[in-house]
C-alpha cells in the first residue's frame, strides 16, 4: 500500500509518505497550516524526497479533533489532491489512531483526548469498532469510572493531561505511528464516504 498521510490536528503536524516499502516524514509547526503555505510544504516535501504523486495511490487525512484552521485546510487540500490526481481519499481520527496497535489485544479500549482544557473519551471494542458518540468527561469521572480500565492517550498531547490522569492504572501513552494507518485502512476502519472535520465543543 502506497499512501500519503497529512496530520494537522495539533500544533505539531506531520506529512508522511509510504511508497515501495520506504517511508518519508516531515514535521510541521502550526504556522505552516495556512492553506497556501501547507500546499508549498507538501510540494517541497515531495521534491526533497524525490517523490511524485504517481508513487502513491491513497491519501489519508486526520479529521481531528484539533485545530480548526489546520483541519479545514488539510481536509480541503487532501480533497483537492484526491480529485486532481485521481487518488483514493480516506479519513481517520486521533481516537482510533491512538488505539491502532491494540487491535484484537484488549476487549475494551478507552481513548482519551484533552482539547481546549476539556477531556473527551471514545470507547472501542477489541476490533476497534465504536459508538460514533464522543463523550465529554471530567477528570473526576475518569478517575471514578475508568480508573482500572485500559486507556490510551496520544504522546504528542500528553503534556496537557493532569498528573492524576497520567498516574492511573492501565494507562498507555502512545506514539502516533503513520504506519499503523495502513493496518486500519486494510481492516476497513477508516472513513471513506464522509470526510469531514471532527470538532469537539
Amino acid at each position: 500500500m502506497n499512501f500519503f498521510s497529512i496530520d494537522c490536528s495539533t500544533d505539531i503536524g506531520s506529512l508522511f509518505v509510504k511508497t515501495k516499502n520506504k517511508t518519508f516524514k516531515k514535521v510541521l509547526q502550526s504556522d505552516k497550516f495556512k492553506n497556501d503555505i501547507l500546499v508549498k510544504q507538501i510540494l517541497d516535501f515531495f521534491e526533497e524526497n524525490n517523490l511524485s504523486f504517481d508513487d502513491i495511490s491513497q491519501i489519508l487525512v486526520n479529521q481531528g479533533p484539533g485545530n480548526f484552521s489546520g483541519l479545514r485546510g488539510s481536509l480541503a487540500i487532501s480533497k483537492g489532491l484526491s480529485l486532481s490526481k485521481d487518488l483514493k481519499l480516506f479519513g481517520y481520527n486521533t481516537f482510533i489512531w491512538t488505539c491502532a496497535s491494540f487491535f484484537n489485544k484488549k476487549n475494551s479500549i478507552l481513548s482519551l483526548i484533552k482539547f481546549k482544557n476539556k477531556y473527551f473519551i471514545k470507547k472501542f471494542n477489541k476490533k476497534l469498532y465504536s459508538d460514533p458518540i464522543v463523550e465529554a468527561i471530567t477528570e473526576d469521572e475518569i478517575i471514578k469510572k475508568y480508573s482500572n480500565e485500559f486507556k490510551v492517550i496520544p504522546k504528542n498531547i500528553s503534556k496537557f493531561f493532569d498528573k492524576k490522569i497520567l498516574e492511573l492504572n492501565n494507562l498507555q501513552i502512545v506514539d502516533l505511528d503513520h504506519n499503523e494507518l495502513e493496518s486500519l485502512q486494510l481492516k476497513g476502519l477508516l472513513d471513506e464516504n464522509s470526510i469531514k472535520p471532527l470538532y469537539l465543543s
